[in-house]
């Protein structure tokens, strides 16, 4: 699989756009267990051009997060086209556009998932994209607005003619948000149009090793992007790969390997948000580094409680509950889950 000047092996696993999770801290874990490729959480346009201390934040990665994408959104041509620049100069592997967004505050700005409604001006800022960036561009959407206004067999083609080197769906409409069950066989339809020819990245549901296998089994996309089952959990994108390769899960991480990444991540945050940043934000990633695990509800209270990396730090190393609930298990692989 190709993306630009960019090559993959067979069935390459991504890591999602998602605010205030892919963080370069969070993205370097990912690629050290095995993501093929990170985005950034998606950045403002407009925070862009005003030069917003959160925005420009945002822009940062680290060699060793390549190859990195970085998402934008916005709704205004002009001022995308302003922010493509500045991106541009950030020297990402990809820019990529973002117009799955289904929350108000996105879609309220005619930007995300909210130019669903209007293909016109999707082509239009496709197109103003494509024209200001000097690295490969590419597309995160939905299937449609709602279920009555799925279009994205055409959705696709036209991004593809305005320019973009790969689509990234996740298969729920806006109105769906994160609810019910993200309908594959949209992205099967995708692979078997002949008039698709980029790269069809799958998002939805692809929460664990056995489902991101069937994903790729069951539609045929040429990548899977992983979102929230990657959260506190790096270790999906190795398990995931192992599963692919060998039919077989690597046994999971034990308590004292999540200690350890979860003490890096920590780490990882306060270099780059400072300490009291750091602390407070690396709060939301504790429930998936130890869930399943005997004690975890009252070892995030006890590390919720703590306002330095210190004592963080002190609270992860000596907490003394360290067997795994034993009802927690190897997850099976099923065959045609869907």
């Amino acid at each position: 699989m190709r993306i630009g000047s960019l090559e993959f092996d067979e069935r390459p696993v991504f890591l999602a756009p998602m605010e205030d999770v892919s963080d370069p801290p969070f993205r370097l874990l990912c690629r050290r267990f095995g993501a093929d490729m990170v985005y950034t959480e998606f950045i403002s346009s407009g925070g862009l051009v005003h030069n917003a201390p959160d925005s420009i934040k945002k822009l940062d990665f680290s060699e060793e997060e390549r190859p990195v994408g970085i998402q934008i959104f916005g709704g205004d041509i002009d001022q995308v086209k302003k922010a493509v620049r500045m991106v541009d100069s950030a020297k990402p592997d990809i820019i990529d556009i973002n117009f799955g967004c289904p929350t108000k505050k996105i879609i309220c700005q005619g930007a995300g998932a909210g130019i669903l409604k209007d293909l016109d001006k999707m082509q239009a800022l496709t197109e103003a994209v494509v024209s200001a960036a000097s690295r490969p561009v590419t597309v995160k959407t939905r299937l449609g607005w709602n279920e009555e206004s799925i279009k994205i067999l055409e959705v696709a083609k036209m991004l593809q003619d305005s320019g973009i080197q790969a689509l990234a769906v996740h298969a729920r409409t806006r109105a769906q948000m994160y609810k019910g069950e993200a309908q594959w066989s949209w992205l099967r339809k995708l692979k078997q149009d002949s008039n698709i020819q980029i790269p069809v990245i799958g998002n939805g549901d692809a929460s664990s090793p056995d489902r991101v296998k069937a994903m790729f089994d069951e539609t045929g996309v040429d990548a899977v992007m992983i979102g929230r089952g990657a959260i506190g959990n790096p270790w999906i994108f190795r398990d995931a790969k192992a599963l692919m390769e060998n039919g077989e899960l690597p046994p999971p991480a034990s308590w004292e390997e999540r200690v350890s990444v979860a003490a890096q991540h920590l780490e990882l945050k306060c270099e780059w948000l400072g300490e009291r940043r750091g602390v407070l934000e690396m709060r939301k990633m504790y429930s998936g580094y130890f869930k399943g695990f005997r004690g975890s509800r009252r070892f995030r209270s006890l590390l919720m409680e703590k306002n330095s990396l210190s004592t963080v730090m002190e609270a992860l190393m000596n907490f003394q509950q360290t067997d795994p609930d034993p009802r927690v298990s190897v997850p099976k692989v099923v065959s045609g889950a869907t």
